[in-house]
C-alpha cells in the first residue's frame, strides 16, 4: 500500500509521515519545490506539485492507494481541497483521510471551519471511501506562544474559560495512521481530543507547575491580541482566528465522554494529557537565564 500525504511537511503531516514510516509503509509526499523535497526523511518519495495548479496533480496521485489530505488555510482552501478530491477519484484511490476540525459544525460561521465543511461535502459527493479525522486545538500550538511564556511569564493564546479538549499532535498522527491501515473506521468522523477540559487559566497553572516559574494567563482581550498578531500574521488570518477564539471563549470546544471513548479505543490507550506534553517539552520553554 502506498499513501500520498498532502501537507506532509507541516506540524501534523510530518508526524504522520514518520508514523507511516514506523509502520514500514510506502509514503509519497506532495511538495511544491525540489528544495522541500530534499528535506523529506530518508525513504520518502517526493512528488512536486501544487494544489493551486490541478494540472500538476495526476503524477502525484498515480499508483496511490490511500491519501491523507491536510491543506493549509488560504483564500483558495476550498478549491485546493476540491482539486485534490477530483485527482484522487480519477486516479482510483481507495480511501481518503481528510483532516477537518473537532465538532466543526459548531463553528460553521468561522471561515476556516466553513472551508472544512465544504471539503467534507466534496469528499462525500465524490463517492470515495473516506474517514474524517477531527482534531481539537493542538498542544503543539503553544510553541507559537513560547516567547510570551519564557520572556514574560504570560500565556497569550486567548481561548478563555469556555473549555477546550486540546490534543497532542502525536495522538493525531497515531490515530490517522491507524484509520489508514484498517477499514474498521471507514465512513466515520473520528474526534481527536485530549482527556481534560482546559481553559486559559488552567493552562497557565499547568505550565507553572511543570516549568518551575510563574506563568499567568494574559486574558481574553481579543482586540489587543489582534493588534499584536497582525505583526506576524496576515490580517485576514487574524480576523479568522479572532472569530475562532471568540467561539472558544463563549462556547468552548469540548469532547463528550462518547467521543473520548472512540479515541481511546482507536489508540488503545487514554490520549496524552497537557501536563504530559509540558513535562516532555519543558526544555523548549526554558527561560534564557536558565540556558547560561
Amino acid at each position: 500500500m502506498k499513501t500520498l500525504v498532502i501537507g506532509g511537511t507541516g506540524t501534523v503531516g510530518s508526524q504522520i509521515v514518520n508514523e507511516l514510516l514506523r509502520h514500514r509503509q510506502a509514503v509519497r509526499v506532495l511538495v511544491t519545490s525540489a528544495e522541500k523535497a530534499a528535506l523529506l526523511p530518508e525513504g520518502v518519495e517526493a512528488a512536486i506539485g501544487n494544489l493551486d495548479e490541478p494540472a500538476t496533480l495526476p503524477k502525484a496521485f498515480d499508483g496511490i492507494d490511500h491519501v491523507f489530505l491536510l491543506n493549509r488555510q488560504s483564500h483558495t482552501e476550498i478549491a485546493q481541497g476540491s482539486y485534490a478530491v477530483a485527482a484522487a477519484r480519477r486516479a482510483g484511490v481507495k480511501k481518503i483521510v481528510y483532516q477537518s476540525v473537532h465538532n466543526v459544525h459548531e463553528g460553521a460561521h468561522i471561515p476556516h471551519f466553513h472551508t472544512k465543511i465544504a471539503i467534507e461535502k466534496a469528499i462525500l459527493w465524490s463517492g470515495l471511501n473516506y474517514v474524517f479525522i477531527c482534531p481539537n486545538n493542538f498542544f503543539q500550538n503553544d510553541f507559537f506562544f513560547k516567547a510570551g511564556i519564557t520572556d514574560y511569564g504570560l500565556y497569550t493564546q486567548p481561548y478563555g474559560s469556555g473549555g477546550l479538549s486540546r490534543v497532542d499532535v502525536r495522538d493525531i498522527a497515531e490515530a490517522t495512521v491507524r484509520v489508514l491501515l484498517t477499514d474498521e473506521y471507514d465512513g466515520q468522523r473520528i474526534p481527536l481530543a485530549g482527556p481534560e477540559i482546559l481553559t486559559g487559566e488552567s493552562t497557565a497553572r499547568i505550565l507553572t507547575e511543570h516549568l518551575g516559574y510563574d506563568v499567568h494567563y494574559a486574558g481574553n482581550d481579543l482586540k489587543a491580541w489582534a493588534t499584536q498578531a497582525k505583526q506576524w500574521l496576515p490580517g485576514w488570518l487574524v480576523d479568522d482566528w479572532v472569530q475562532m477564539y471568540d467561539l472558544f471563549q463563549t462556547q468552548g470546544l469540548k469532547a463528550s465522554a462518547d467521543q473520548l471513548e472512540v479515541l481511546t479505543k482507536l489508540l488503545g490507550r487514554v490520549p496524552r494529557s497537557y501536563g504530559d506534553f509540558v513535562k516532555e517539552h519543558a526544555g523548549a520553554f526554558r527561560r534564557a537565564a536558565e540556558l547560561v
